[in-house]
């Protein structure tokens, strides 16, 4: 197996790399600089850094005002924190004004682990993509995410950006270009479409290659862009297998899921035939746990094992 490796590590090498060759960019944290992997970029542009200590709101307020300045501010916390705490001054001072700011939020979803429910963003998607003018970006492996970090740099008005703690391989082939909007197919099938994003994009591998045993030829996208989404792959892939999936380390309320079925809910209107139906995986209405990542998520059914028997049994 490939190395395994954590968003987060690849993130910040990444924005250490940006930072080089971009002088706009400046870097804020909230008292996690080494979790989050800013503290590259704080050790060589402390000049461009600020650590806000323990004040998230007041990280989006700074922010807000150095992406007024012309500035492109990457603004860092963990994604519970960064997307529930920093609510209302995101929507007002950021997303309403449209401003240059790039939240990134790290150690997101159930992988976040031992820390539990206090820490682990299971809704953080959805606050994120409902809120107007905002992108939403979750990369599957350090090469997509060493790209997006990039690729965000250059996209006008603000992103959000969801990393993770859970390693994983590179799943991205070398030729990869990461484009804003675009899912990628990495896996060609005709009997299932499984749209993943994350971290789970490596288990959609793994239940693919377990139902080939059975039988069932899956397809495995990445969708990396949740907003926007690519609808003309979705609606692709719904009007060309019989069953659909979405696997998200994240609530099926609003996020992948929600996004997804909003697209094909409408589909049948456009005249070109109703689209497969939907099964989507990931946590149900409740909030996380302490626990070991992987033992989490197998209670919640997000390992490659289960997913593949949850796709068999909705196939019948």
């Amino acid at each position: 197996m490939a190395e395994l490796v954590q968003t987060r590590f690849a993130y910040g090498e990444a924005l250490l790399e940006l930072g080089r060759k971009n002088s706009k960019v400046a870097v804020l944290d909230a008292d996690l600089y080494k979790s989050t992997r800013t503290v590259l970029f704080k050790e060589a542009f402390p000049e461009r850094f600020i650590d806000v200590g323990i004040s998230e709101a007041d990280m989006i307020s700074m922010a807000a005002g150095m992406a007024a300045s012309g500035l492109i501010a990457y603004a860092n916390s963990f994604a519970m924190f960064i997307t529930t705490i920093c609510y209302l001054p995101l929507r007002i001072q950021i997303a309403y004004p449209r401003l240059n700011v790039k939240l990134v939020g790290s150690s997101a979803g159930l992988t976040q682990g031992p820390d539990g429910a206090s820490h682990q963003s299971l809704e953080d998607i959805a606050l994120m993509r409902m809120l107007p003018n905002v992108a939403v970006v979750s990369p599957a492996d350090d090469l997509e995410t060493k790209q997006a970090t990039f690729a965000i740099a250059d996209w006008p008005g603000p992103v959000y950006m969801r990393l993770g703690r859970y390693p994983v391989p590179r799943l991205m082939p070398a030729d990869y270009e990461f484009e804003m909007g675009k899912a990628y197919t990495l896996r060609e099938g005709g009997d299932v479409a499984l749209f993943a994003t994350g971290h789970m994009v490596w288990m959609a591998l793994q239940a693919a290659e377990l139902l080939a045993t059975k039988g069932v030829e899956a397809a495995v996208i990445n969708v990396s862009t949740i907003k926007p989404l690519d609808e003309a792959t979705v609606l692709a892939a719904a009007r060309s297998a019989p069953l659909v999936v979405s696997v998200e380390e994240h609530s099926i309320l609003g996020g992948l899921g929600g996004a997804i079925a909003e697209v094909l809910s409408g589909a049948a209107l456009d005249g070109k035939g109703a689209p497969a139906p939907l099964l989507r995986l990931g946590t149900r209405d409740v909030f996380g746990e302490s626990g070991v990542a992987d033992e989490l998520l197998e209670k919640h059914r997000l390992t490659g094992p289960a997913i593949a028997e949850d796709v068999l049994s909705a196939l019948g």
